[in-house]
């Protein structure tokens, strides 16, 4: 039983036959010509001695008066040799067999005619083959000698046979029709030459047609209708170009029959059961079929052309299953291209155009999407397309409209027609891969949690791989950069889709993340695979990178990053003003005795850093800085938040009054006055300061505490955050260890400022805010001895003890040094800027300094409180300033005036300036000593400083 495969739709490249005969009708006809072909001025038929027989192939006739021998329909084929066509069209040789009509076999037991075996090829039945040899033995003892080509062969079977050669009456008329519409074909619907229009020949041959089909025609020799049909058809026949009578019939080598019965013909060299095979005895059945190119007008060139399309038409019709007709046909199209450029022939130019275009709009179609058609096991298919495409392209090129085209334009045409294939191939694979991804919910259970575009990517990666091992070696033969081209269409179609997914991302996920990787390790290969294609370009691969615009997917992430920074942080900032606000710093919170909110603001930014490292970025490193300047700034705010309002060292100290003298025995006089002065003017003085319960002693300790809290911990912060940059394989991890990276900066200095300024602030609140009644307004006011730093003392403890148990003992020491500080300042500007409700006398100075060892000894506290050196190095000052308290005022006069004249030379002899205040007390500084005097009781100092300076007595 034949083989079936589908049906594949081919226009006949020969041109559009206009005759109502059948495919069947063609065959039966090419068959009869093909018989009166081979018959030679004998008349007897050809039979065919195989090579197998080691004899020289040649044709026997049997006598004109015996019988032909009777078909070898029931007798073996003998295998030729291997055939000499195949062999130069690189076929494959090999013994087929054969199913023959009624089941007999053909193989290669024995004899058969070439003539049998064309027969089964073209489905001619014995039967008919009988009577058609019959006819040509009759034509033949008729006309003794006359060539095949010197008649017209329908016309003559027409008057050979009668019905009596016929089953039945109405067999031979269809076989009379199918000639006269033979004769119709060849000689009105597709002459050899032009018809004359002047001419009457051709109405009157349609005439007898027309009526002949009606009713049928007497075919008798001597009838009238016959000598009419005879001499219409003859003048048809035997036109020529120059008018002239030719003796050569041309009634079958009009275009495109001709080409119509020549393919019919060259059909029988493939196995009537399988039409993918060619059959084994090629180069006897086509010496046979050769035979007809003089009724055909075809030659050797035509053969070619017309077998280039039989063998592509059987390929292509058969659903590509052998490649041996490929092969054939790519090889036969090589001998074609020389017939192409050695013609001079337009109908042949034109029937070679129409051929090339079919083939090649075939082909084009598989290679616009090669991936649909190849894969590795049938390279070799499409090496061979691609080179009949190639060389076909360049037939219609060059050889076709003019023959002067250059080389360069040969290999710029298949270079192009190539970027084409690969560019809408891999476009129309990166489309089925995209539906592919959509249509897949379950891929795998791996993949299923993974975004589309993920996917993609792998399988992107995938086909540009299998696109550089399998299709592009093969492009390579007329594409340089094949495997660039290919790269370069998947980066453009993915980065497509790319594009459209950045933009519609607005924020960082773990999907954009995951998609923006993917994107990177794709487009990384792809490069990686162009780059070692153009490594022998002469641009070194430029040009095709300039083709491929980066994804900048890192840079894309790292701007997401920063915008996941920037939300996180803006988010904290405002944590950080919302909760300050609504802190109250209460010791009482907790244990620790820092405010909770220190808790807080350090959980979120462990939780910021932590949340930063499990991104599944490549750049942690290079993204730290930024979110560590974000976090760094926030601290910064919660520390500026939390000192502020607290006041500083100069916010409690008060402002020192004019300068006044004193007279003796006035003092006490004024105090009354004096005293209640200060007291209102301190009141003032202080009122600035928040006196709110969040800036007490305590809640001061506890914003204190917290600081330190907060600095402790980011140290701890920071190693943790080396660590974990360190196991996220950062390059720079030691960077930030060392200290050369970013840290929180900002935050280190200013914990520090904080911390100190906070210490000062609690130390001079207490000194000279809480306590300014016991010290400001009550030491050393009116009488010395009566008015001592006892209560002052007492008070103070108080302080220091509520110090010592709520600050931590990081800062503890710190905090009580800066209280002792401020109590010897304020012990000092008792001395020295007390006001005109205090004087003293040189017998008061050991009062006054027995007060101030009470008060370095409280800070001692019998050596459980703070250092001697520190306590020493601290009093200094004070000490030294007590020194002058010791000297009369003459002596007070005298170093006033030699300290004038060693800072301002000898224009101080005769006008004393006014030393300004600078704050830093000192005995050897003039404004220290002047301060000394003005607060001296006796005559000396006041008649040297109303002298001097005109001082008043009073405020």
């Amino acid at each position: 039983m034949p083989l079936s495969y589908p049906v594949q739709d081919f226009d006949s490249p020969f041109g559009h036959f206009n005759s109502e005969l059948s495919d069947s009708d063609l065959r039966l006809s090419a068959y009869e010509i093909l018989i009166g072909a081979c018959r030679t001025s004998g008349t007897r038929p050809l039979t065919y001695i195989p090579q197998s027989d080691k004899t020289i192939s040649q044709y026997k006739v049997a006598t004109a008066d015996a019988p032909s021998p009777p078909p070898s329909l029931h007798r073996s084929l003998t295998s030729s040799a291997a055939s000499k066509v195949k062999r130069s069209l690189g076929m494959r040789s090999g013994s087929t067999k054969r199913r023959l009509d009624g089941g007999e076999s053909v193989g290669n037991k024995g004899r058969a005619t070439v003539g049998e075996l064309v027969r089964v090829q073209l489905r001619v039945t014995e039967q008919t083959d009988s009577r058609i040899r019959r006819a040509m033995l009759r034509i033949a003892a008729g006309q003794l000698g006359r060539r095949v080509e010197l008649m017209v062969l329908p016309l003559e079977l027409l008057q050979q046979l009668k019905s009596s050669d016929f089953p039945n009456q109405q067999e031979y008329e269809a076989w009379k029709r199918r000639n006269l519409k033979l004769l119709e074909a060849g000689l009105l619907l597709h002459p050899h030459l032009p018809l004359n229009k002047a001419d009457t020949a051709p109405q009157r041959l349609r005439q007898i047609i027309r009526g002949a089909l009606d009713k049928p025609i007497d075919s008798g020799k001597n009838s009238e209708s016959m000598q009419v049909l005879r001499s219409v058809v003859m003048s048809l026949a035997c036109r020529s170009f120059d008018g002239s009578v030719s003796e050569t019939c041309h009634w079958a080598d009009g275009f495109p029959l001709n080409l119509r019965l020549y393919q019919l013909l060259l059909d029988a060299c493939f196995d009537v059961n399988d039409e993918s095979i060619v059959i084994e005895e090629l180069d006897e059945v086509l010496e046979l079929i050769k035979k007809t190119w003089g009724i055909l007008g075809l030659n050797q060139m035509w053969h070619n052309l017309c077998f280039l399309w039989v063998l592509f038409y059987h390929y292509a019709a058969t659903g590509q299953v052998e490649d041996d007709l490929l092969f054939a046909a790519n090889n036969l199209l090589m001998e074609v291209e020389k017939d192409a450029k050695a013609s001079k022939d337009p109908e042949y130019s034109k029937i070679l155009s129409s051929t090339l275009s079919s083939i090649l709009s075939w082909a084009e179609k598989r290679l616009h999407a090669y991936h649909d058609s190849f894969h590795s096991d049938n390279t070799e298919s499409m090496q061979s397309i691609v080179s009949l495409v190639v060389t076909a392209a360049k037939i219609l090129v060059e050889d076709i409209p003019r023959k002067y085209h250059g080389k360069r334009k040969e290999v710029s045409a298949a270079h192009d027609r190539i970027d084409t294939y690969i560019r809408s191939s891999l476009h129309a694979a990166f489309s089925q891969k995209m539906e592919k991804v959509k249509a897949s919910k379950q891929i795998s259970s791996h993949q299923k949690n993974l975004p589309r575009l993920c996917i993609l990517a792998r399988e992107i990666s995938e086909l540009a791989f299998n696109e550089k091992a399998i299709f592009s070696p093969i492009l390579k033969r007329w594409h340089p950069h094949a495997a660039g081209v290919a790269v370069v269409t998947l980066h453009s179609c993915y980065g497509n889709e790319l594009r459209q997914f950045i933009s519609s991302i607005s924020e960082l996920t773990p999907d954009a993340i995951e998609v923006l990787r993917a994107a990177d390790k794709l487009e990384k290969d792809i490069v990686q695979i162009a780059v070692e294609d153009a490594v022998d370009s002469d641009d070194g691969g430029k040009s095709i990178i300039q083709e491929m615009p980066p994804y900048e997917a890192e840079a894309v992430i790292a701007n997401l990053v920063k915008s996941w920074i920037k939300t996180r942080v803006d988010r904290l900032s405002e944590w950080v003003d919302r909760n300050l606000q609504q802190e109250v710093w209460n010791p009482r919170a907790n244990k620790e005795q820092f405010a909770p909110s220190a808790v807080e603001v350090l959980r979120s930014v462990d939780e910021t850093l932590e949340a930063f490292f499990f991104l599944p970025i490549p750049m942690h490193a290079v993204l730290l800085p930024d979110l560590v300047t974000g976090l760094d700034r926030c601290l910064q705010n919660y520390i500026l938040k939390a000192k502020s309002g607290c006041g500083a060292q100069n916010t409690f100290i008060p402002a020192i009054p004019a300068l006044t003298r004193c007279t003796a025995g006035s003092k006490f006089s004024v105090f009354k006055k004096e005293r209640s002065q200060i007291t209102q003017r301190r009141k003032s003085q202080v009122g600035t300061v928040n006196g709110d319960s969040s800036h007490g002693i305590p809640q001061l300790c506890v914003r204190i505490n917290t600081l330190q809290y907060i600095r402790t911990q980011l140290e701890v912060l920071e190693k943790r955050t080396v660590i974990q940059l360190r196991n996220s394989n950062a390059a720079n991890a030691n960077h930030f260890a060392d200290g050369t990276g970013k840290k929180f900066e900002l935050s280190r200095s200013a914990f520090v400022e904080g911390i100190q300024l906070l210490c000062e602030a609690t130390a001079y609140k207490v000194v000279f805010h809480d306590l300014s009644h016991v010290l400001w307004d009550g030491l050393y006011v009116g009488e010395v001895s009566s008015s001592r730093i006892e209560p002052f003392l007492q008070e103070l403890e108080h302080y220091l003890e509520i110090i010592s148990s709520t600050v931590h003992d990081r800062a503890r020491t710190r905090v009580i040094t800066d209280v002792m500080k401020a109590s010897f300042d304020g012990f000092l500007m008792v001395l020295l800027a007390g006001g005109p409700a205090r004087a003293f006398t040189p017998q008061d100075s050991e009062i006054i300094e027995e007060d101030f060892k009470s008060l370095t000894d409280m800070f001692w506290s019998n050596g459980d409180g703070l250092p001697t050196d520190l306590i020493d190095k601290c009093s200094t000052t004070v000490k030294d300033v007590l020194s002058l308290l010791h000297l009369d005022s003459v002596s007070l006069v005298e170093r006033f005036k030699s300290l004038l004249l060693e800072s301002h030379g000898t224009s101080a002899k005769s006008r004393f300036p006014m030393p300004p205040t600078s704050g830093q007390w000192n005995s050897t500084e003039p404004n220290t000593v002047l301060r000394v005097l003005c607060y001296r009781s006796d005559e000396t100092a006041a008649k040297f400083l109303k002298k001097a300076y005109n001082l008043p007595k009073k405020l």
